[in-house]
Formats: C-alpha cells, structure tokens, sequence
C-alpha cells in the first residue's frame, strides 16, 4: 500500500489565475506559504506551494479566494518536468487540490 496525501495550512500568497487549457476544464493556480520555527531559537521559515485546482474547486477558488487568504488544504503532490526558455529541463512539485477550506484573512 501507498500513500500520496498532503494537508497544509496557510496563507495565499497571490490571487488564483485561472485557465481553461481544454474545454469545459477550468483549471485555478496559486501559490500558498506555511510557516514553521525551527528549533529553540525561534527562527521563522516560509515554505511555498504551487497549488492546483481542477473544475469545480478551480472556479470556487477563483471566486473567493483572494491574496492573504488562510487555507485549510488536502490533496496529492506532483511532480512536473518542463523546458524553460533557456532549453534547460526544470522539474517543480504541485499540490493538486482535492479539498480546501476557507478560514479567514490574514490582519
């Protein structure tokens, strides 16, 4: 048995861009930032998360989700390999959304 499940919380980083790729397929993109001190001497880290919603979820997201906003966030990590435009293979890792949760905005 495998697993591929990822839950995080925090903050959305910039508003979702959203994009119809195929016909009748909305897919949303953004990024969103959890935070994490490490160790006793309280040093703060941010990690980022490309997120990706399809369909139903992409259209809510684009709706009411907006730069600042706390997400409650489950889904699977992928990984995608491109070109960039410099003809060098790039390999990034997604959230693709499952499921998320609106909880408030950050002061």
């Amino acid at each position: 048995m495998s697993v591929n499940k990822v839950i995080l919380l925090g903050y959305v980083g910039q508003d979702p861009e959203l994009s119809y790729p195929e016909k009748d397929r909305a897919i949303a993109r953004f990024s969103l930032a959890t935070n994490e001190r490490q160790g006793t001497s309280g040093v703060e880290t941010t990690e980022w998360h490309r997120l990706i919603c399809f369909d139903r979820n992409a259209s809510f997201a684009e709706r009411y989700v907006r730069k600042g906003t706390r997400l409650y966030v489950e889904g699977k990590i992928k990984y995608r390999e491109y070109e960039d435009k410099f003809h060098v293979s790039r390999r990034i890792a997604e959230i693709h959304v499952e499921r998320f949760e609106i909880l408030g905005r950050k002061e």
